[in-house]
């Protein structure tokens, strides 16, 4: 597997990976797929200020993993919010894991120090969400830091939001 940079170019293979996770879960709370040239245009602007990059395995992507700003006040400049998707048939298999690292080192060369995710949860699970999100970012190191009750609605059922929290550098 190798890691690089995302581009413009590889938008149409990162919609395909992530239009699932929008028309068939929860994990993603957006309800409608974006076309191909807002979906660009985010990478694009995503790249102006932030890593996102790509994991290929045999020359095709396989997986993304980007961060963004957690607000866009200056006090929050050292921390900011990561998103991870892996094509269906490649989870579990450990790219994940060094997607999630590669974008870590990324982000501690940038002068990061926070790392946030925001998951969406629901206990039990339901047919459109697991809590896979949850228990891999506990693997990478991340913490639970909140919990917002019912907050998003998608497949006429309420789900909770967590914000897990990871610290990749010291606050001086």
């Amino acid at each position: 597997m190798t890691i690089r940079k995302a581009t413009p170019e590889d938008t149409e293979r990162l919609l395909t990976i992530y239009t699932p996770y929008i028309e068939n879960t929860a994990i993603t709370f957006e309800y409608d797929v974006p076309t191909i040239e807002e979906f660009r245009q985010r990478i694009k602007d995503t790249l102006c200020e932030y890593p996102y990059l790509v994991a290929e395995e045999d020359g095709l992507v396989i997986g993304y993993a980007y961060a963004g700003p957690l607000k866009k006040r200056a006090a929050y400049q050292w921390a900011v919010e990561t998103s991870i998707y892996l094509d269906k048939d490649y989870r579990g298999k450990g790219f994940g894991t060094a997607l999630q690292e590669a974008l870590e080192e990324a982000l501690r060369q940038r002068g990061i120090l926070n790392l946030y995710a925001c998951i969406s949860y629901i206990d039990p699970e339901d047919e459109y969400l697991s809590l896979d999100s949850v228990r891999f970012h506990e693997h990478m190191g991340f913490q639970l830091a909140a919990r917002f009750h019912q907050c998003g609605k998608k497949f006429g059922r309420w789900y909770d939001v967590v914000w897990m929290e990871k610290i990749i550098g010291e606050h001086e």
